[in-house]
């Protein structure tokens, strides 16, 4: 959850021509990315004060596509699979509630020695059972996995910069690759190398984010897209389905 960003250059240069990326030249909207993107790499007080400062009040970060549920667990809470965020409209929405704490999924108690056992995957549109804690009451709930492309406003991507756990937030290394731009539109290549929680196995993610800017120099547009799958692979993930 620590980048914005992402989309092939190939895929630029198909839409906007060669010619139209000319020889590189700094100017305002590119360093506000660019250093939007590193404050990404350093920490959550940097990506907080990034955006607060920068991204217009009416701008929208549009977050990559995803096969899920659509909530967030508090990264903050390691003892209990507490449930922070719901996005309107997805699966989750209509059965689990902030609040709602996970006893247990697919059968597999919710406990801190558990937790890697802990799993949601399955197939797109299958059910996954589990239970929850709700105003002091176990309930039972089934979600269905499916197709999540969530736009969020301002307010939302703050709170969730609020809910992140700034300890594990900055990155081993991370460094930007590129930065393009045409008129309003900037595009920010970067590279990051970091160590996965988990497995304790490092990592290297290239992303690309693309900012759009008004006329007074504040992102009203933040699209990503990353290697996801890339990532995956490198701590050992099949990707089957």
């Amino acid at each position: 959850m620590n980048h914005f960003g992402k989309l092939g250059l190939g895929v630029l240069m198909l839409v906007f021509g060669a010619s139209a990326w000319a020889a590189h030249h700094e100017n305002t909207n590119e360093k506000v990315a660019s250093d939007w993107i590193k404050a990404t790499h350093k920490g959550q007080a940097e990506t907080r004060a990034m955006v607060e400062k920068h991204m217009a009040d009416n701008g929208v970060f549009h977050q990559s596509r995803y096969v899920g549920f659509g909530f967030a667990l508090d990264p903050k809470n390691q003892d209990q699979m507490v449930v922070a965020n719901v996005t309107p409209g997805t699966p989750a929405a209509s059965v689990l509630q902030v609040g709602d704490v996970f006893e247990s999924v697919a059968g597999v108690p919710s406990t801190r020695e558990n937790r890697d056992r802990m799993s949601f995957r399955g197939k797109p549109g299958e059910p996954v059972k589990a239970v929850v804690k709700r105003d002091g009451k176990s309930v039972p709930i089934e979600v269905r996995r499916g197709i999540i492309a969530a736009d969020l406003s301002k307010a939302e991507v703050l709170a969730g910069i609020d809910r992140a756990n700034d300890e594990t937030w900055a990155v081993d290394q991370g460094s930007i690759v590129e930065v393009l731009s045409k008129g309003n539109v900037v595009y920010v290549v970067d590279e990051t190398k970091d160590t996965d929680d988990v497995s304790g196995l490092p990592f290297e993610n290239r992303s690309i984010t693309r900012f759009e800017f008004n006329g007074d120099g504040k992102a009203v547009s933040v699209r990503s897209m990353g290697e996801d799958r890339f990532v995956l692979e490198q701590l050992g993930y099949t990707i089957e389905r």
